[in-house]
């Protein structure tokens, strides 16, 4: 099976090229401008099983924020092209998933209406993991649930360390994705009683 996606997204602030394949080995290449966020972008391959490559380019001379969101709605627009009618896929998916202290639970529905809740309770709300704002991570996961047309929920359960913290968000993610997204061959259709998604 082969679900792919190429989304191009150029403003004054950003020139984004993302190629995706939803059903991929977990493959990443590529590079944002951001290290911690291709440390991210990373994680969030390998363990969802998706192929990403991106190409990001954007005003960081400004701050991070633009091209975090940017490659937020690149992805999550990704993410919906390759869904396609969303025909035949089990459309809900949870994680609860420990890195040392941190705890962190995502469920998600793709059920083509997008709706977010993120309850992450920071040390500090403008805490940095080396130069990246943490907040940003918010940010990310934002445009991602929108344009994805995914219902979102994060939840931070217990954690102190930004890095485990923020690994444990895109791990937890990551799983719940893979769930949600893959294919059940008892489902005929869209996984609803609507008809449609």
């Amino acid at each position: 099976m082969s679900r792919p996606a190429r989304i191009e997204r150029k403003t004054k602030e950003t020139d984004i090229a993302l190629k995706m394949e939803l059903d991929g080995d977990g493959a990443w290449s590529g590079s944002s401008g951001i290290g911690f966020l291709d440390h991210m972008l990373e994680l969030l391959a390998r363990h969802s099983l998706m192929d990403i490559e991106l190409k990001a380019t954007g005003d960081l001379q400004v701050d991070m924020h633009h091209t975090v969101e940017d490659i937020g709605i690149c992805l999550g627009q990704a993410i919906d092209k390759a869904l396609n009618e969303r025909k035949g896929i089990r459309r809900y998916g949870s994680a609860l998933l420990p890195m040392d202290e941190a705890l962190a639970e995502v469920s998600i529905d793709l059920g083509g209406r997008p709706y977010f809740v993120y309850e992450v309770q920071l040390p500090s709300p403008k805490s940095k993991i080396g130069e990246f704002d943490v907040e940003l991570l918010e940010e990310f996961f934002q445009a991602l649930s929108t344009h994805a047309r995914m219902n979102l929920h994060i939840h931070l359960r217990t954690g102190s360390n930004l890095h485990h913290i923020a690994e444990a968000l895109f791990k937890a993610f990551a799983r719940a994705l893979d769930e949600a997204k893959s294919p059940d061959s008892r489902v005929k259709g869209v996984p609803s009683t609507k008809g449609s998604l």
